[in-house]
């Protein structure tokens, strides 16, 4: 029997603890409005915090990030639920929404937890790491990862046996499995969307063996194996431990593509790419990296030159459409392609393939209020109203969409569009506010 849901107030309700999700957070904060940023993760900072570098400056994306989290965590102003989710919104009034947020139990005091990680140690479950997109494990009571804000010990109790190991080794007695659902009604007067995007899953194309191959990654796997939080100490294939000598990536795995109903370009499969080939090519000297594209679009501040950078590093870059991968003997892969430029059909052998994967919506945005009441995209992105006068609005007047919860787009444009709907917000706060 669900329980009787909490009142709470709030000027401003922040629904998404990515960059975006941050961004807007603080520039409401620091105007002085009570803000309660929603996260549905164990830890602030989104898909950014988990990084390697940024493009095209290379500078490292953890730096970035966790010191605005960090900032985002002590701040007077705002306040933060993880591992919760916004189930509904109503609007009232003109300044005036009602939501109900489900708040998830951590099994986990976060204030007397000292991440001494006695419990992940003594915890005897072995499942595969999330935060790691699968490449090793964790345990059921962990650390989500190294740099995690709160940085404080979860139990997955889906797959916890409840032996009381962890309990038993706790310092603090900071563990608890009496923790329940807690309800909460929300009566905010602004709401802002920065619920951000899902990843293409390569499952649903076949012909690159993904799931069946071992060798053949993803790019988000690739920038683990880059990062400085990385699950390995150097680059290695997952089928057998290899350092390859060989790589391949194959762009808009996903994007550009109706058979899979995803045909609008990500915008930034390109530039990630080529930013993972150069930064392989300094991991790796004596790799060699093949880029197999249809367009490299480089549209972007220093993306050109990034891109011609790659090139002069040694990166070869193949204008062509990968048709088929199939895997060998000894867990090479080969490649067939077309090469456009000649016109003829070719095979290559790699010894590691990464699919480049494309930007999706992240389809629970919709759910969250009355169907049909929050308009889309034809690719269910959140429809902007007024796209070139001002981007951050919605067809829901005090409802605001920051990030790649409106569409694709990188890190410098996520802030920026951050920085738009934190200004309308605050606009339509004090337009409305009581005199």
């Amino acid at each position: 029997m669900m329980k009787e849901p909490k009142k709470i107030e709030y000027d401003a309700l922040v629904i998404g603890a990515g960059i975006a999700g941050g961004e807007t957070a603080l520039n409401l904060a620091n105007t002085g409005f009570k803000v309660l940023l929603v996260e549905k993760d164990h830890s602030l900072g989104g898909k950014m915090i988990l990084l390697s570098k940024v493009f095209p400056t290379l500078d490292c994306s953890a730096c970035i990030t966790t010191p605005k989290v960090s900032e985002i965590a002590r701040h007077k102003n705002i306040t933060i639920f993880t591992e919760s989710e916004v189930t509904n919104i109503i609007k009232k009034s003109a300044n005036s929404f009602v939501a109900q947020i489900m708040k998830k139990p951590r099994y986990v005091r976060v204030e007397d937890c000292t991440a001494c990680q006695l419990c992940e140690q003594a915890c005897p479950v072995n499942v595969r790491d999330e935060y790691q997109y699968g490449l090793v494990g964790r345990k059921a009571a962990h650390i989500p990862h190294s740099i995690a804000n709160p940085n404080a010990a979860v139990i997955d109790i889906e797959n916890c046996t409840l032996c009381g190991a962890c309990e038993r080794v706790c310092p603090t007695k900071c563990i608890d499995f009496t923790m329940e659902t807690e309800y909460y009604e929300l009566h905010t007067k602004t709401v802002v969307l920065a619920t951000g995007f899902t990843l293409f899953d390569p499952i649903e194309i076949p012909r690159y063996g993904y799931g069946k191959y071992k060798n053949v990654i993803t790019s988000m796997q690739m920038e683990r194996e880059i990062a400085p939080t990385r699950p390995y100490n150097t680059i290695l294939r997952p089928g057998d431990g290899k350092v390859p000598d060989r790589i391949a990536y194959v762009l808009c795995a996903g994007s550009r593509d109706n058979t899979v109903g995803n045909p609008n370009c990500s915008q930034i499969c390109c530039m990630y790419s080529i930013k993972q080939a150069q930064l392989l090519m300094g991991a790796l000297p004596m790799a060699d990296i093949t880029i197999y594209y249809i367009n490299i679009r480089s549209f972007g501040k220093g993306f050109e030159e990034f891109y011609q950078q790659a090139k002069s590093m040694g990166v070869e870059f193949v204008k062509g459409k990968i048709g088929d991968i199939k895997e060998s003997d000894n867990g090479d892969l080969i490649l067939r392609y077309e090469d456009i430029n000649e016109g003829v059909v070719k095979e290559t052998q790699h010894d590691m393939v990464v699919l480049s994967v494309g930007v999706k919506s992240n389809p629970t945005v919709s759910n969250i209020f009355d169907k049909g009441a929050l308009k889309l995209d034809p690719l269910n992105f959140v429809a902007q109203d007024d796209l070139m006068g001002s981007p951050s609005k919605t067809n829901i007047k005090g409802v605001f969409v920051a990030g790649t919860a409106a569409g694709p787009m990188d890190i410098p444009d996520s802030i920026l569009s951050a920085g738009s709907a934190a200004s309308e917000a605050i606009s339509y706060l004090i337009q409305y506010q009581e005199v």
